[in-house]
């Protein structure tokens, strides 16, 4: 397997081929921001995970097909900065969770909640809304058919812990990514982050105890 997950803002895209979809990944703009163009393999139908950054990249990532859909998976502003022409541009739907819609500059099209689906074509993502580094923060999990599952975690979950919270709400996000994505998902499940490299479950697994005694 060619993919890695490792981009440099201004460097292209990598590209990950699954069987039912195409996945590509980008950085952008001045916080490395990671945006995920996937594309069902069949209907060549798109969605854009954070429409973080410079608008263009995007749009040129998308190409002549555009997008179906762009998902924000919370309200920080390095998140969706190029939202507003992205989403003018393309005329896609917009989705995000009620707890963050209200703080984005697009009222998006579609509230989710956790356990709702999101479809690109044949392809079905599910919703898990893991509270803690915004109210409505969410990740997306891609139950692959044929592999590994494969989850889109935002600001929630990185490699060497989850994202960044305060004392009063790491306890709430600590136990979200315990419960909803650590006990439920196996260690293969490839993990997608909104800043820097890839990771896995089972990479990260055997820290959870640590991170919850460290308090971030």
């Amino acid at each position: 397997m060619s993919y890695t997950g490792n981009v440099t803002v201004g460097g292209p895209a990598d590209v990950r081929e699954l069987a039912a979809l195409v996945l590509s990944k980008i950085a952008v703009g001045p916080y490395d921001n990671n945006c995920y163009l996937l594309r069902c393999s069949r209907t060549g139908q798109q969605l854009l995970i954070d429409a973080a950054a410079q608008s263009d990249a995007l749009l040129e990532l998308a190409g002549s097909d555009g997008l179906e859909t762009i998902v924000t998976t919370h309200r920080h502003g390095d998140h969706w900065q190029a939202l507003p022409e992205v989403s003018d541009a393309t005329q896609a739907a917009t989705i995000a969770h009620p707890l963050d819609a209200g703080e984005l500059p697009v009222t998006p099209t579609r509230l989710v909640e956790d356990g709702d689906t999101v479809t690109v074509g044949d392809v079905l993502l599910t919703v898990i809304h893991l509270r803690g580094h915004t109210p409505g923060s969410i990740a997306l999990l891609y139950d692959d058919p044929e592999g590994p599952p494969h989850l889109f975690t935002g600001d929630s979950l990185f490699p060497g812990g989850v994202g960044k919270t305060t004392p009063e709400t790491f306890p709430q996000l600590i136990d979200d990514v315990t419960s909803r994505v650590f006990d439920p998902l196996p260690d293969e499940t490839w993990v997608y982050p909104g800043h820097g490299n890839d990771t896995t479950l089972g990479a990260e697994r055997p820290n959870l105890a640590a991170w919850r005694e460290r308090g971030w």
